[in-house]
């Protein structure tokens, strides 16, 4: 069993599902799966405060809102929060760009931005989770032509492990490893990001969309908006929820044979709608429309895990496909799968490095010994894709198979060795894949 997992499923007994905890012997992530091992948590209200923590502890890793599924923010040193520094958010509207501080959540940004006449390209579809931690993991929306959120960062600031400051920009040598970087460089302070004008965005939900049709014209669904999203659990009709910003052609699905939902859904049938962004084709503001949830609901379900596979989009029916012969095997430990796709980015160790990409999500059942059973064989069945997993999400694929996926493995590592000799910010996931 790959050490990171190992770690989650000794974390899962009597988790409480959904809520995070942030004391010292007692935190967790917010699936509860995760029991960190931090010696002490630390939540620092100046960046010279925050110097200090990481000055004074042999490990330090800094944690977002506690989103991810894997073991890549834990420590036995130090865990930083970041959410009671200042809020920062400088617009640069001559150069269409802003810095923010990196614990910022996009739930938190985003009106902000919208108000002042800027938007980003493209959101997850979580508003709660943080900037950094976001960009860190390689965390995205979906889209034909969005990238990572992570390809929208112009620079990085952060804390190295002498408490000094660094950044790097896009003329660095080593940022294309800065931004996904598992926080194993640093503590990103601040990060500058591209802005675009304000737009406002329609979503729509499709139905009834059968196995054959999707395998059949996934080309055409995946493309037909902003950002798309197909729903699936493998075995029955599957949904299509579609995000158009308002100024672009109206997709017609119905060459697919789907129908226009008749109300509001949720992912999952029997949940309440309403934890969900509006649909039925009601304009309205990028920030509200874009992520699936609702910033003041509970997102997702709740109790899950999740694990996210990328393949190259261009052989998306094959990957579908291969996916689709584990259904019954998968079945029983399977809430929803989710499909996007994503545009090609630069990080080093991005899941979309280099290539068009489809993502294959999966929300599991809280189970972590049911899922660690099927993990293998869908990364098996994914193999010949050379699927490249979200770093913040359940995974077992072997280090030596996942650095081959990579053309630039090997100089994330030398940035790595650079910043950090010390190994100040190392911790069992990153020793595991990097050494």
């Amino acid at each position: 069993m790959n050490p990171h997992t190992a770690a989650a499923a000794a974390g899962a007994a009597g988790s409480g599902g959904d809520r995070t905890t942030w004391q010292a012997g007692k935190a967790r992530n917010w699936a509860g799966n995760v029991s960190f091992s931090a010696s002490t948590v630390h939540r620092p209200q100046s960046v010279a405060e925050l110097s200090t923590v990481v000055a004074g502890h042999r490990r330090v890793k800094a944690v977002g809102s506690g989103y991810s599924f894997s073991t890549v923010a834990d420590t036995e040193g130090a865990l930083v929060r970041l959410d009671r520094m200042p809020k920062v958010i400088e617009i640069d509207a001559d150069r269409s760009r802003v810095r923010v501080a990196a614990g910022i959540t996009f739930a938190e940004l985003a009106p902000e931005l919208h108000r002042l006449g800027f938007a980003l390209q493209n959101l997850g579809s979580l508003p709660h989770i943080t900037v950094a931690g976001a960009c860190a993991t390689g965390t995205h929306g979906s889209g034909n032509a969005n990238p990572s959120i992570a390809a929208g960062v112009r620079e990085v600031e952060l804390v190295t492990a002498d408490g000094s400051l660094a950044r790097l920009d896009r003329s660095s040598p080593g940022f294309g490893g800065a931004v996904v970087s598992l926080g194993a460089l640093g503590v990103a302070t601040h990060l500058t990001l591209d802005l675009v004008p304000a737009y406002d965005v329609e979503q729509y939900v499709w139905e009834g969309l059968q196995w054959e049709d999707l395998l059949r014209e996934v080309e055409a669904v995946t493309a037909c908006a902003h950002s798309v999203s197909v729903f699936t659990d493998w075995h029955r009709g599957h949904s299509v929820w579609v995000k158009r910003r308002v100024h672009d052609p109206l997709p017609d699905l119905a060459f697919t044979g789907a129908r226009p939902a008749s109300g509001p859904r949720h992912p999952l049938a029997g949940l309440p709608a309403e934890n969900c962004s509006p649909q039925e084709g009601v304009p309205g503001p990028w920030w509200e429309r874009l992520p699936h949830f609702r910033a003041d609901r509970l997102p997702s379900t709740g109790n899950e895990l999740q694990s996210e596979y990328f393949v190259p989009l261009g052989r998306a029916r094959e990957a579908l496909s291969a996916v689709h012969a584990l259904r019954d095997r998968i079945g029983p430990v399977l809430q929803l799968s989710e499909l996007r796709t994503q545009a090609a980015d630069e990080a080093w160790i991005g899941p979309g490095h280099g290539r068009d990409s489809l993502a294959v999500h999966f929300t599991w059942r809280l189970d972590v010994p049911g899922v660690l059973q099927v993990l293998p064989a869908v990364e098996a069945a994914l193999a010949p894709f050379a699927p490249r997993p979200h770093w913040g999400k359940l995974f077992t694929v072997a280090p030596e198979a996942l650095a081959a996926r990579y053309p630039r493995w090997e100089d994330f590592r030398a940035l790595r060795t650079a910043l950090d000799p010390e190994g100040t910010f190392r911790n069992p996931l990153t020793d595991r894949y990097f050494g």
